[in-house]
């Protein structure tokens, strides 16, 4: 829409509370609402003041003024507020020049496109994700000086099997047995429905939902593939669509990778396809799998960069919970036609040419779309760029491979540190057509050690003391 459409839409749907939002440096939504009177066509020309010096990763206390500009193109009607709310994304500039702020998320991401069409090269990246996340029924932690605790329920979970539940009707889902049992095993098949239905309510198409592998509330819907910004603007809807759906039903839903000790974790696996002139540049049929070398090429630069690429894509600490061997992570970086133990797969099914892409498995949804989607975008079009070949494929089971076999095989780095200081030592490659800037990457770097790995390295581990008090 256009401002003007904007305004008369909001009039005819009755809209009493308008709600401005924009994404801080970490991923997470930030808002305030206006009321329906200032709703006119000059905000989205002048903008709206704040502070950015409270907004993660944003400015310093000095220089804390920033700007909202509302785009008329990004707005739905939110689904759960009582008082009639009409939600609009915005987009972060500085007040004093006027210029985009280069650590906006959502102009990361965009600049990521302009920067793929003035290559030459494509015109079009469409994302996939694949969201996964755990619905719980109660959550609890909390952490001090002299304590540190968590704990976490599920109606579904093997470990209630022996619980007094006034009957306990036995209906529990083995560990690592969740991947589409039918009800009542799978308690959140409606749950799942409402969260699909409400998604599509705002003008967000999916394609499947179902239960994952995990004994407790593991969940997965997928939506249907778009353009990089317009895909990172509707995880941000995805996240806050299935958390309240959750609450609304007395339930807590998380997108942390790694909850439960000794069960799957949630990734959020990336498919990617580069398009021009309506093409699919990734389809060539004899090939192996039908890539094209267009196609290898991004998949060297995923590769190649990945280490890096994971401080954006993988980017907490908890993140390398999921990402070791065994409980189908992705870990081993090579790629793979089907191969689900690769980090890398092309998807079986992806046989014509409007269908072909890649995925790519190692990221997870507890990062900030827009830059994993720009971060992933920059290391592929780097491959094609210096026609960096990947190695060669491996279709057998990574994890079953005789040691000689997988000395060669490189595997993703095992820990936030160490992808950090990966993304110090490598990332020209972000850096292009100003993507990314310096003052990004050195934000991302300081923000990350000192808020979660110095956080994370100082604590005491609760199971530190069964392994240590007696000594």
């Amino acid at each position: 829409m256009k401002p003007k459409e904007v305004v008369e839409f909001a009039q005819t749907r009755g809209v009493r509370i308008v709600d401005l939002r924009f994404i801080d440096l970490p991923g997470v939504w930030q808002h305030f609402s206006i009321s329906i009177t200032e709703l006119t066509e000059d905000i989205f020309e002048d903008g709206i003041g704040f502070d950015g010096s409270s907004i993660r990763g944003f400015q310093s206390i000095h220089e804390s003024d920033m700007l909202l500009f509302p785009d008329p193109a990004a707005t739905f009607m939110d689904p759960f507020t009582e008082v009639p709310t009409l939600v609009i994304l915005c987009d972060v500039r500085d007040p004093v020049t006027g210029e985009a702020y280069t650590r906006d998320p959502r102009y990361i991401a965009q600049k990521s496109e302009t920067y793929l069409d003035s290559t030459g090269i494509a015109d079009t990246i469409f994302i996939g994700p694949e969201p996964e996340f755990f619905i719980f029924d109660d959550v609890r932690f909390q952490t001090g000086a002299n304590y540190g605790y968590y704990y976490l329920d599920s109606n579904e979970a093997a470990w209630n099997s022996g619980r007094d539940e006034k009957p306990n009707l036995g209906y529990k889902i083995r560990h690592k047995e969740g991947y589409f049992p039918v009800p009542p095993a799978d308690q959140l098949q409606d749950i799942r429905s409402e969260m699909l239905m409400t998604l599509e309510s705002i003008g967000i198409r999916v394609e499947v939902h179902h239960h994952e592998v995990a004994t407790a509330g593991q969940c997965e819907i997928d939506m249907r593939f778009d353009t990089l910004t317009h895909m990172a603007d509707k995880l941000q809807m995805f996240k806050y669509v299935v958390k309240n759906v959750a609450a609304r039903r007395g339930k807590t839903a998380t997108f942390m990778p790694k909850p439960l000790y000794g069960d799957n974790g949630s990734g959020m696996h990336v498919h990617q396809s580069l398009w021009k002139k309506g093409k699919n540049l990734f389809f060539e049929p004899g090939n192996y799998a039908d890539i094209s070398k267009t196609c290898q090429y991004y998949i060297g630069g995923l590769l190649k960069h990945a280490p890096s690429l994971l401080a954006f894509a993988a980017p907490t600490t908890n993140s390398y919970r999921r990402l070791v061997p065994g409980y189908e992570a992705p870990i081993n970086l090579i790629y793979s036609n089907r191969n689900r133990s690769a980090c890398i797969r092309i998807p079986a099914i992806s046989r014509s040419e409007q269908a072909k892409r890649l995925e790519f498995r190692c990221p997870d949804p507890s990062g900030n779309g827009y830059l994993t989607f720009a971060a992933c975008l920059m290391a592929g079009l780097d491959g094609i760029q210096n026609k960096i070949m990947p190695p060669d494929p491996i279709d057998k089971d990574l994890y079953d491979l005789e040691p000689h076999e997988r000395k060669d095989i490189q595997s993703t780095p095992g820990s936030l540190e160490e992808v950090l200081d990966s993304l110090e030592r490598d990332h020209a490659y972000l850096l292009k057509g100003d993507v990314f800037t310096k003052d990004v990457i050195e934000t991302w770097l300081e923000y990350k050690r000192k808020k979660e790995v110095d956080a994370m390295r100082m604590r005491p581990h609760p199971h530190e003391f069964s392994l240590y008090y007696d000594i």
